[in-house]
């Protein structure tokens, strides 16, 4: 007879919610731009003069967005608004910027004590621990470049572990900017696909 995995109770609960966080994103990223788009035709100005704010705006949302410990933030939604308009390589480096900045705030969580945000036990938490007594930094630059884990259990564990406070925030930086680049590259194609489908 084949060995069948359980799945704890209540799994497809858990990937609905992810779906509709991701879904929800879009639709306030779709909402983001198509005010800008809309302001920009009915008040016939040009959005690109504002480039300077927008960037600004970005890396402070993605800041503020990253201070936040497992609250999510709308940082994502307007970092791909942005990226409609404005340069994608300065929308994604401005956002990767003031994420990794804003990482900060669980690794130092994570130095003073984790046990006041999360529970040591809990196993997520342990794979995060774990990735980062096997690999170190490399282990932030990963889950940085591609979030398999919540951010905010690695700089938790980083902190905790006494990873020095500089390593975290480079290897984060260096993850966080190049996937933000990559997000932004492709929502910047999205306004220019739409308009290829109109008939």
């Amino acid at each position: 007879m084949a060995d069948r995995t359980v799945r704890p109770a209540g799994w497809w609960i858990k990937w609905l919610k992810e779906g509709l966080l991701l879904l929800g994103m879009l639709a306030l990223s779709a909402a983001i731009a198509f005010l800008l788009f809309y302001f920009r035709d009915v008040f016939s100005i040009s959005l690109q003069s504002f480039g300077w704010l927008a960037y600004l705006v970005v890396f402070v949302v993605s800041l503020i967005g990253s201070c936040t410990i497992f609250v999510p933030t709308p940082s994502s939604a307007i970092m791909l608004a942005a990226a409609t308009i404005w340069n994608p390589l300065l929308v994604g480096l401005a956002s990767g910027t003031g994420d990794a900045i804003g990482e900060m705030t669980s690794y130092w969580v994570g130095y003073a004590g984790e046990k006041i945000v999360v529970d040591e036990r809990l196993p997520v938490y342990q794979k995060a621990v774990g990735w980062m007594q096997r690999y170190g930094v490399w282990a932030v630059f990963g889950v940085a470049l591609v979030p398999i884990v919540p951010f905010d259990l690695m700089g938790l564990a980083a902190g905790a572990l006494k990873i020095k406070w500089w390593k975290f925030m480079l290897a984060a930086w260096c993850g966080k900017v190049p996937r933000a680049i990559i997000i932004c590259i492709i929502g910047h194609q999205v306004p220019v696909l739409l308009n290829g489908w109109r008939f």
